[in-house]
């Protein structure tokens, strides 16, 4: 059975059949065994349909003419990138087109004079930073999946990574954007000058807005000069609470490092359990900070004093850069290595005041501790950006409606704390409750407003957000 001549009812052949007059028959997908694998992200507990069809586009006609048919047969369509994401931003919904942009993978530009790239949604995140690399620039947005995850789905998505307190997230380095919207029109927003503030700034409308008020098929991003290779330092404290105190103490001191990251106790076990990578386990809380200055070393030894000062009992410096770099990875493994301890992880993305970050902790361990669950934390906590995971058995119901639960727990502490849902990873279908809460029922009328205009007929990526 080819991809094409897979059983469909009277609806799903139209459709297919009016997709096809434009669109070469390799990018439309209807084999339900090849369909029933785009169905969904990476979230756990985020219900997702069944797509009648999937498309691959290869170029911005092609997105068009798909929005065009979806317009006219009042078809939903769900925009995807990689998958990667932990909210069911990119899930399905049943009778849909799911338009998955990754073919459409060409950076178009790089220019150093302007610093900016001009790429289209599928390119890979890792791909790009390499690209820029060799013409001396940087684009500093990293997400943990940025080997997968693509400048698309960021955009989408409004995601951030492990640089953020230095260099700010993916909102920052979007300039300009193509959109095609609903109807198939194609739009331009922003520019691709240093400055320019002409109109309502509509590109930052649609950073973050998950694929529901357009199709991004085309991204102008700011890119910096390459800075120098950051060398890394790591501190063991005896609790949390030290760890987020010398946090505290970093950034009052005016200190401004490329990296300051947090990883718990149960979090630098599940590291060393997957990777053996020798970490110390007797820790309570392990503080790595990161400098890439020109004088690194002269940096981390302040900052390693301020975490004397709070209580560390280890400071210890990378010697060089590729002992920094294996400090990162261990880092950057903490997710999956997370997700290995029980088998399913919920992975929340609150986001406090950095005054605040000890609370998130001492409260999250409250709530694992109450519902007798493995949550482990890891935090950009130079921003305070939490990443409670908690770890459950996703065939023991019981413990699936603990895990559930306690996920929601964590959110509400959050919020008390004054912070937000999700600092990076987005609303999708996981925290729609919860973003009614945060923005309250004005906020909610206005953005379904705003929704309205680009979106008429609500077929952009339907159920997600509110």
């Amino acid at each position: 059975m080819s991809r094409i001549e897979a059983p469909r009812d009277d609806a799903t052949g139209n459709l297919v059949d009016r997709l096809l007059a434009g669109l070469p028959a390799e990018a439309v997908l209807t084999d339900p065994d090849v369909t029933a694998s785009y169905a969904n992200d990476m979230a756990s507990f985020c219900p997702a349909g069944t797509p009648a069809v999937v498309v691959l586009p290869r170029t911005v006609e092609e997105v068009q003419h798909v929005m065009r048919i979806a317009t006219e047969l009042r078809v939903p369509v769900v925009p995807q990138g990689a998958r990667t994401g932990l909210s069911g931003g990119a899930n399905a919904s049943d009778g849909c087109i799911v338009l998955s942009l990754t073919k459409m993978d060409r950076i178009l530009e790089i220019s150093p004079v302007d610093r900016i790239a001009v790429v289209e949604p599928g390119v890979v995140n890792a791909t790009l930073s390499r690209a820029v690399g060799a013409h001396g620039l940087y684009y500093p947005p990293d997400p943990s999946s940025w080997e997968m995850c693509t400048i698309g789905g960021n955009i989408g998505t409004a995601s951030g990574g492990l640089c953020c307190v230095k260099y700010g997230v993916t909102a920052e380095y979007v300039l300009g954007l193509e959109v095609v919207l609903a109807d198939g029109r194609l739009m331009s927003t922003g520019r691709r000058t240093a400055k320019g503030v002409a109109g309502y700034d509509l590109t930052r409308l649609f950073v973050g807005s998950e694929g529901s008020l357009g199709i991004v098929v085309k991204a102008i991003l700011a890119l910096r000069p390459q800075p120098p290779q950051q060398l890394v330092l790591a501190a063991e404290f005896a609790s949390g609470a030290a760890a987020c105190d010398a946090v505290c103490r970093i950034m009052e001191g005016g200190h401004v490092p490329s990296l300051l990251e947090l990883m718990d106790r149960t979090t630098v076990k599940a590291v060393n359990d997957l990777a053996h990578m020798g970490l110390p386990e007797t820790t309570e809380a392990l503080l790595l900070a990161a400098f890439d200055t020109p004088d690194p070393a002269a940096d981390l030894a302040a900052v390693g004093a301020l975490c004397e000062a709070a209580g560390a009992t280890q400071v210890v410096p990378a010697d060089d850069f590729a002992e920094s770099e294996l400090l990162l990875q261990a880092r950057r493994l903490s997710l999956t290595a997370l997700e290995a301890v029980s088998g399913t992880t919920m992975i929340d993305d609150v986001c406090v005041p950095r005054s605040r970050l000890g609370e998130m902790l001492e409260g999250t361990e409250r709530i694992a501790e109450k519902y007798q669950l493995t949550i482990g934390v890891v935090a950009h906590a130079g921003d305070g950006n939490t990443h409670p995971t908690v770890c459950f058995d996703a065939a023991d119901p019981d413990e699936s409606r603990r895990a559930r639960e306690s996920f929601d727990e964590i959110m509400a502490l959050g919020l008390e704390l004054g912070g937000t849902i999700t600092g990076e990873h987005g609303v999708g279908v996981l925290k729609k409750e919860w973003l009614a809460r945060e923005i309250g029922p004005v906020g909610v009328e206005m953005q379904r407003a705003v929704k309205q205009v680009f979106d008429p007929l609500g077929i952009l990526n339907p159920g997600k957000l509110f």
